[in-house]
């Protein structure tokens, strides 16, 4: 099993910028994989962005230039940098933890942290 812990999220004004937070822990192995899913109401929950231990960075393609995911491979913490929030972006964020083990992908959840952009 894999425990994460999120935080960051809150409200921020349209132009603003927030940045959110996900520690995993538990069994971790050595081929992982971490990133951030959003879910607004209404909507399917869908990719923002994620980075593997290995060092490859993705992005929804409406998050290029704005959005940047890091990771802190040593403390299993993964970082989203939210810049020029707009009015598409307000959604539960989910921090997503996937282990690679014998061919398997086995994903782990968060339990959500809320971004508001209003001003």
């Amino acid at each position: 099993q894999v425990q994460l812990v999120e935080s960051g999220g809150g409200l921020v004004q349209p132009g603003g910028s927030l940045r959110l937070s996900c520690a995993a822990s538990g069994s971790i192995f050595s081929i992982n994989a971490m990133g951030w899913y959003r879910q607004a109401p209404g909507k399917q929950r869908e990719v923002v962005a994620s980075a593997t231990s290995g060092g490859i960075r993705d992005y929804a393609e409406a998050e290029k230039g704005r959005f940047t995911i890091s990771r802190v491979n040593a403390k299993n913490t993964v970082f989203l940098q939210m810049n020029s929030l707009n009015p598409e972006d307000p959604a539960v964020y989910y921090c997503n933890f996937r282990n690679h083990r014998l061919g398997r992908w086995t994903d782990y959840w968060g339990q959500g942290t809320q971004v508001t952009v209003s001003s």
